[in-house]
């Protein structure tokens, strides 16, 4: 894993007065991972500093001073497991709430111990509370646009289905093709199926790509058994409107009632039509009456 550069001096800090980072991406921490981490701790220390920030707070007796951590809380936790007194760390002056928020989210990615919706989250954070582009978001994790957008855009499955990605029960390529699955329906049906088949990503994608294929072919069928069912006296009415507008029409009916689709390929296609439709044809107005000349009248 890789380690963040450390600068500036090392204290040793009460761990009581050590807060966790409310803009902390991690919600979920492995209480077995945590123990592991606690039983390293007693036999080699805590080898890397944890970074906090110092917040000062005014009280009726006077002014307490608090930390609250920037990265280090897996450290902190099994600190606290152990029973530590005081922690070595790293104070660092951050005043911006989206600098502290940077901070843990690259701290974590870093560590590689965000999961896929963890990260997705400290993203859309990135993005709607502190106004970042994704290029910029990209920019400062070190990570290209595309995987932001990619990570970001698993916040749109169902609660259900990214629960199964927060506990590792399905992993993020196998979500993101599942977010291919415009049918809420048949993504549920797929989803339950990779849960108790243990599907891999190839065959995911292999059953998406039928159903894709199922679903164009049902479409083609239905669109020539629309056709064909067009009376030759409809058929007749749509070859007139094809001609007066310049342009491929489809006209379905359904007893009485029925609906007309009127295809264009551009802009430009499209004024032209709405122009012939509107255009009324101008009738001639009247001759103005003739004023009886004088010299007919006696």
């Amino acid at each position: 894993m890789e380690n963040l550069p450390i600068q500036g001096p090392v204290f040793l800090i009460e761990t009581e007065h050590i807060t966790p980072n409310p803009h902390q991406p991690r919600r979920d921490f492995d209480e077995e991972s945590l123990r592991e981490l606690a039983s390293s701790i007693r036999e080699f220390g805590i080898l890397q500093p944890l970074v906090v920030s110092k917040i000062e707070k005014e009280i009726e007796t006077g002014t307490v001073v608090e930390y609250q951590l920037i990265a280090g809380e897996r450290r902190w936790r099994a600190a606290k497991i152990l029973g530590l007194e005081r922690v070595p760390a790293i104070i660092k002056s951050v005043n911006l709430e989206r600098e502290r928020l940077e901070m843990a989210v690259i701290e974590n990615v870093q560590r590689a111990d965000l999961n896929p919706i963890e990260a997705a989250r400290a993203y859309a954070r990135l993005q709607d509370e502190f106004g970042l582009t994704q290029r910029e978001v990209a920019a400062r994790l070190g990570k290209s646009r595309e995987v932001i957008a990619n990570t970001v855009r698993l916040l749109n499955l169902p609660s259900q289905i990214q629960e199964a990605l927060t506990k590792g029960h399905i992993n993020e390529s196998q979500g993101r093709l599942l977010l291919a699955v415009v049918d809420l329906a048949q993504q549920q049906t797929l989803f339950d199926d990779l849960l108790k088949n243990n599907l891999s990503v190839r065959e995911l994608k292999s059953r998406i790509q039928r159903l894709n294929d199922s679903s164009k072919e049902k479409s083609t069928e239905e669109e020539s058994g629309a056709a064909t069912a067009i009376d030759p006296e409809t058929q007749a009415l749509q070859r007139q409107l094809e001609e007066f507008l310049g342009t491929k029409v489809k006209l379905e009916k359904s007893g009485p009632t029925g609906r007309l689709t009127i295809i264009f390929y551009s802009p430009e296609e499209l004024r032209g039509i709405v122009q012939k439709l509107l255009v009324e044809k101008r009738i001639p107005d009247p001759a103005p009456p003739v004023k009886p000349d004088s010299e007919f009248f006696v």
